[in-house]
């Protein structure tokens, strides 16, 4: 069985250092290969320097919502840059925060729809990020014609209707640790009914860690407890969870 991934941040603070340790402990738990999200030019720039490092790790790479407010020119020539690099397999993560909102909503808005020309162009997916804004995300993606070029709505929280549109728009779905907490029932329901060929399964590591390991620090190789949660839902074994998963995500992220 092999597992793969979707979506980690093994370049963040946490991991510094030690990603090769955690990598073995991902390989125990038949977590074999990964994709490093970036968000800003630091976490691009050590996703890009994980992906050279391990032949397991690929790279996403892109201005999150929090810093759409720096993404000027300068910043939209090195990001282009760098997703034409080997290894570069998505530009992410990307789209809309109403949450945090270190951005202003208008600036969150234009930088994700800047963006996604660039995907565009590139024919590359992308990796969205979306908290509190499913209205808004919808309606840009929809606009940018994303079924042309593929994509991911990472972290997937909402509930099988919100699932039915964003399939429909062409999209993946990527469940993470959130689909084993016990009252996260929308996201349970969309688990269960999501086609095969759709779903993708991730960490968001060092965040989000699922059941049984809820509140300690999450890595990688606890993506095997998601896809063990999504077996329970749907009755079902986890290797057929994987199997599937990891067929799309390499399919997704034009892994050969």
């Amino acid at each position: 069985m092999e597992i793969f991934d979707s979506h980690t941040h093994l370049n963040d603070e946490p991991f510094r250092g030690k990603e090769e340790f955690y990598l073995d402990r991902a390989r125990k738990l038949c977590v074999t290969k990964a994709a490093v999200a970036g968000q800003d030019p630091e976490f691009n720039e050590r996703a890009i320097d994980l992906s050279q490092r391990f032949d397991n790790l690929y790279a996403i790479v892109g201005y999150c919502p929090d810093v759409a407010k720096d993404f000027d020119q300068k910043a939209q020539d090195k990001l282009i840059e760098q997703l034409q690099m080997d290894k570069s397999v998505a530009l992410g993560e990307i789209g809309l925060d109403y949450y945090w909102d270190e951005s202003p909503h208008d600036v969150q808005q234009k930088v994700f729809a800047q963006q996604l020309e660039i995907a565009h162009d590139l024919k590359m997916p992308v990796n969205i990020h979306t908290r509190d804004a499913f209205e808004d995300t919808y309606r840009i993606l929809k606009d940018s014609k994303v079924g042309e070029y593929g994509g991911i709505i990472h972290n997937f929280n909402g509930d099988p209707e919100w699932l039915k549109k964003f399939l429909d728009l062409g999209m993946m779905v990527s469940f993470s640790g959130v689909v084993s907490f016990t009252k996260a029932t929308d996201v349970h329901a969309s688990a269960k009914v999501v086609p095969w060929d759709r779903m993708l399964i991730e960490t968001d590591a060092p965040y989000l860690t699922p059941k049984p390991y809820r509140g300690k620090q999450n890595e990688t190789g606890y993506v095997r407890y998601v896809a063990q949660a999504i077996a329970d839902l749907r009755d079902t074994s986890v290797q057929e969870v994987a199997e599937h998963t990891y067929e799309n995500a390499m399919k997704i992220y034009g892994i050969k």
